[in-house]
C-alpha cells in the first residue's frame, strides 16, 4: 500500500498473528474462571475474548490481503479490506454488548446472583489485565506507524477488554466482600466499555468507507500545493482514505503560456513536496492552462501558434494611433503544400488572433516554407565553398562592418544549398543591426548561388575565437 515498506507489512502480520494467540488463551483462561466462579462479568468477557478470537483472525487475513498490490481488477489496492474487517468487528463488538446488558439486567432483576470470588479467577483476571495492557500498547504503536485500521481495531479491543477487566476484578472485590450484584453491574459497566469503543471505531471505519477526507488532510495538501511556483490557483482538491494510505487528485490552474517542461516540472515539484510531507499519499496531479491578464499580445498569439502546432517566426506588434493593433507574422508550413492548403492554414490562424485580442485587429501573415526534418545534404565541392566565401568576403567589405568570415561550410539537399558560417562583429552592436548585416551577406551569396535555399550566419563578438577555425585565421586575428 501507499507509503509502506516490506517490513512495515511484515511487522503488521506478525503483531496480528500473535494477538490471535494471545487471544486464544485469554479466552480459555476466562472460561475456566467463570466455570468456577460462575460471574457473568467474567463469563461476559470469555465471550468478548472469544470474539475477540474471530476478530483478530479477520484482522490477520485482512492485513495480509490489503498489502497486496493493486492488479488489473483493483486499482487502488486492497487497502479498503482493513475497512471491511474493523466494520465486522464493530457488530461483534456491539452484539456482545447487548447479550451482556440483557444477562446482567435479567439476574438483578430474578436475583440469581450466585457468584463466588474463587482465588484462581482473580489471579487469571490479573493476568488478563497484564496481557491486554502490553498487547494493546504494541498493537497500537504498529497501527500508528503502519496506518493500520484494522490493528487499530485490534487495539481497542485489546484495551477494551484490559478497562472491563480491571471493572470485573473490582466486582468480584465486592462480591467476595458478600455484594452479590455487584457481579451484573460490573457486567453492565464492562458493555458500557465494549459500547463506546465499538462507536467510536464504527465511526472511524464508515468514514473511510464513505471516502471521508482526514481531518485536516484536505488542508495540508491545499497549503502544499499553494507553495509551489508556477501554481496560479487550485481548481479542485479530493482525497479518499484507502487503508494505511490515501489516494489524493488535484487540478491546479497553471498560465497557458508555460511549455509542456514547465507544466510537467511544475507537477513533478508538487508530487515531490506532498510525498515529503504526506508520506501516505498517492497524489495525482491534473494541471490546467489558464489565460493570465498579465500576458502580452506575444504570448497570446504565441500560444495560438503553438495550440495549432505551427511554427511563427519574425512577429511584429503594432499599435496603430494608439487605437488599434497591427500583427504581422511569418508563417512556416510544408514546402510541399499547395498555396490554396497553406492560406487556409493562414486564414485559420488568422481568425483565431482575431478572435483572442478582440476589436479592429490587422493580421498579416507571410507564408514560408518549413524545411524538411533531416534533409540529406552532401558537401559541396572546394572549389563551389571556396567561391561563397569569397562571396560573402566581398559583402562584408562593402558592408564595412562584418570581419572574419570563417568556418564555411555548404552542402546540397533536394530543397536547395544549405550555407553555414560564422564571422565577427563589433561587441556593442545591437542584435538588430547584426541581423541586417547578415542578412547582407545572404543576399550576396544568393546572387553567386541562385539555387540557396538558407543561409544561417552565427556571429561573434571581437576577441573571440571559435574552435572550429583554420590556424591561419586564428593568427590574423
Amino acid at each position: 500500500m501507499t507509503g509502506q515498506t516490506p517490513s512495515q507489512a511484515a511487522e503488521k502480520q506478525s503483531v496480528a498473528f500473535q494477538s490471535i494467540l494471545a487471544s486464544a488463551a485469554l479466552t480459555l483462561l476466562k472460561f475456566l474462571a467463570a466455570f468456577w466462579t460462575g460471574s457473568l462479568a467474567i463469563l461476559s468477557e470469555a465471550i468478548h475474548s472469544f470474539l475477540d478470537v474471530g476478530a483478530t483472525v479477520m484482522t490477520y487475513l485482512a492485513v495480509r490481503v490489503s498489502d497486496e498490490p493493486a492488479d488489473d481488477e483493483h486499482h487502488y489496492g486492497h487497502g479498503k479490506i482493513e475497512s471491511v474487517a474493523a466494520l465486522a468487528e464493530t457488530g461483534l463488538l456491539f452484539a456482545t454488548s447487548a447479550f451482556i446488558i440483557y444477562e446482567a439486567v435479567l439476574r438483578l432483576l430474578t436475583g440469581h446472583n450466585d457468584v463466588e470470588a474463587h482465588p484462581v479467577a482473580i489471579v487469571i483476571m490479573v493476568i488478563s489485565i497484564g496481557v491486554d495492557f502490553f498487547r494493546a500498547r504494541i498493537l497500537s504503536r504498529v497501527a500508528t506507524e503502519t496506518r493500520s485500521q484494522a490493528l487499530e481495531a485490534d487495539a481497542l479491543h485489546f484495551s477494551s477488554d484490559m478497562w472491563s477487566s480491571i471493572v470485573v476484578l473490582f466486582g468480584l472485590a465486592l462480591v467476595w466482600l458478600g455484594w452479590k450484584s455487584a457481579d451484573a453491574l460490573a457486567a453492565i459497566i464492562v458493555s458500557i466499555f465494549i459500547t463506546r469503543a465499538a462507536w467510536e471505531l464504527g465511526k472511524s471505519t464508515l468514514d473511510t468507507l464513505i471516502d471521508a477526507a482526514p481531518v485536516g488532510a484536505t488542508e495540508k495538501l491545499r497549503a502544499i500545493a499553494e507553495r509551489i511556483p508556477g501554481v496560479i490557483a487550485i481548481e479542485r482538491l479530493r482525497i479518499r482514505p484507502a487503508g494505511n494510505g490515501l489516494f489524493a487528485e488535484i487540478e491546479i490552474a497553471v498560465s497557458r503560456t508555460r511549455s509542456f517542461d514547465e507544466l510537467a516540472a511544475i507537477k513533478q515539484a508538487l508530487v515531490a513536496a506532498a510525498r515529503l510531507e504526506m508520506p501516505e499519499a498517492d497524489l495525482s496531479v491534473i494541471a490546467q492552462p489558464r489565460a493570465l491578464d498579465t500576458e502580452t499580445v506575444h504570448e497570446r498569439v504565441m500560444v495560438i501558434a503553438r495550440n495549432r502546432a505551427l511554427a511563427v517566426h519574425h512577429l511584429t506588434v503594432q499599435q496603430v494611433r494608439g487605437e488599434n493593433l497591427s500583427i504581422s507574422l511569418d508563417l512556416e508550413v510544408d514546402g510541399r503544400l499547395s498555396l490554396f492548403n497553406a492560406h487556409e492554414i493562414a486564414t485559420d490562424l488568422e481568425n483565431a488572433i482575431a478572435q483572442e485580442l478582440g476589436g479592429e485587429v490587422e493580421v498579416d501573415t507571410h507564408i514560408e516554407p518549413l524545411l524538411s526534418d533531416r534533409l540529406a545534404g552532401v558537401p559541396l565541392s572546394a572549389t563551389e565553398t571556396d567561391a561563397i566565401l569569397s562571396a560573402l568576403q566581398s559583402a562584408a567589405d562593402i558592408g564595412g562592418i562584418i570581419r572574419d568570415v570563417h568556418n564555411v561550410r555548404a552542402r546540397a539537399t533536394e530543397e536547395g544549398t544549405i550555407v553555414n558560417f560564422h564571422c565577427r562583429v563589433p561587441p556593442d552592436m545591437s542584435v538588430y543591426d547584426v541581423h541586417v548585416a547578415i542578412d547582407d551577406l545572404e543576399r550576396a551569396v544568393r546572387r553567386a548561388r541562385p539555387d540557396l535555399r538558407r543561409a544561417v550566419g552565427h556571429a561573434e563578438p571581437f576577441g573571440m575565437t571559435h574552435p572550429d577555425q583554420a590556424p591561419e585565421l586564428k593568427q590574423a586575428t
